[in-house]
């Protein structure tokens, strides 16, 4: 963690004004969002890319037919 731990921050967000609390809690939250959209977009691109892959297309018909049996099972 960096300078201040957390019980810190905590600490020093309990004393700004309730408004200003909430103020940060969604910047905070926007923060995260907009991080979690990014990560998304980028397991999107890299299965777009491994697609074409005949390797891994094999690999995924091994699993599949793996869990194949499970899947009837469960279902």
């Amino acid at each position: 963690m960096s300078v201040m731990s957390l019980t810190q921050i905590e600490k020093n967000i309990s004393m700004l004004p309730l408004e200003e609390q909430l103020l940060l809690l969604e910047r905070i939250i926007h923060r995260l969002r907009k991080k979690e959209k990014a990560a998304e977009m980028d397991i999107d691109t890299l299965m777009a890319a491994m697609a074409p892959d005949k390797e891994i297309r094999m690999e995924l018909e091994k699993i599949n037919a793996a869990f194949a049996v499970t899947e009837m099972a469960c279902c």
